[in-house]
Formats: C-alpha cells, sequence, structure tokens
C-alpha cells in the first residue's frame, strides 16, 4: 500500500505514551511552573501499553503523534520519541501562545488529517478530548494506563497548556 494511502494511528504524548508522575508537581502549586513542567519532559519514562499499541498500530498505519505540549518543546520531544525506539512520524504540536484547550485544538487537526486520509484511530488519554473526538465520529482509544492526575486535567481544560 501506497505510504500516503495507508490509514493514521494517531498517539496523544503526555500520560499516553509518556508517564508525566515524575512532574506533576509542578502544576499542583499556585502558580503553576509550566517552565519547569516541560523542562523535565525528556526524563519522563514510556508507558508501556502506548508504547506498544504504537509498535503494533505501525505494522497497518502511519503513526502521527499530537500533543498539547508548545512548538518550544519540539527538540525534546522529537529527541524523547528517538530514544524509546518510536516510529518516525509527524509531530503536531500547540503554538507556544494557544492556549485554547486541547478538545478543541485537537480536534480541529484530526479533522484537517481527516479530509485526505482514514484516520484509523486517536489514543489520548484526556477525557473531553476522547469524547469530543468520538462525537465528531473517530474511532478512540481512551489511554487510561497513566496514574491520573488532577492537576493536569484541570490544565489541560482550564490553561490550555498540554
Amino acid at each position: 500500500m501506497d505510504h500516503a494511502q495507508r490509514p493514521l494511528a494517531v498517539f496523544d504524548l503526555d500520560n499516553t505514551l509518556a508517564d508525566t508522575a515524575h512532574r506533576q508537581h509542578f502544576l499542583e502549586r499556585r502558580p503553576r511552573d509550566w517552565s519547569a513542567f516541560f523542562a523535565a519532559a525528556p526524563d519522563d519514562p514510556p508507558l508501556r501499553q502506548g508504547i506498544e499499541l504504537v509498535l503494533r498500530s505501525a505494522a497497518e498505519c502511519e503513526v502521527q503523534y499530537l500533543t498539547g505540549r508548545p512548538e518550544r518543546c519540539r527538540a525534546d520531544t522529537l529527541a524523547w520519541l528517538e530514544l524509546h525506539g518510536l516510529p518516525a512520524g509527524r509531530v503536531w504540536m500547540r503554538r507556544n501562545d494557544d492556549r485554547r484547550p486541547a478538545r478543541h485544538t485537537k480536534l480541529a487537526i484530526l479533522r484537517r488529517l481527516a479530509r485526505g486520509r482514514e484516520v484509523r484511530m486517536l489514543v489520548d488519554d484526556d477525557e473531553l478530548v476522547c469524547d469530543e473526538a468520538e462525537r465528531a465520529g473517530f474511532k478512540v482509544v481512551r489511554a487510561r494506563w497513566a496514574t491520573e492526575s488532577p492537576a493536569l486535567t484541570e490544565a489541560q481544560e482550564r490553561d490550555g497548556r498540554t
């Protein structure tokens, strides 16, 4: 099958592929320390269930990554993906100044991707993103294998940061 015709498997990063538990404390204080939170991302351990799903998906799909991380984290993110042996694929990141909730930013990108390709699945831990994607007709795999973080959940929705 032509690479451009392969379906897409779209994966979130934080708490889907990368375990952010060690850096959650930066979001639990007031004000939140976003710089420190993102600076610690290169030290995220991989989440086994997410990594296994990416590798299985790569057999049939082109893998792309859709994260709420800001663009300024691109180099660290690409290095992390390579370090953990993940398939090369486009990485969609939010603009550094974009504070919209992830359910809006991610759904807009998914719709754009679906105009030209089949999106076989979205894998994400953010329940609001998953709900919106399902309502829009996308197949969703809810990544429920990371430790829940109320601080991250609130940050995803209120601060539009990840």
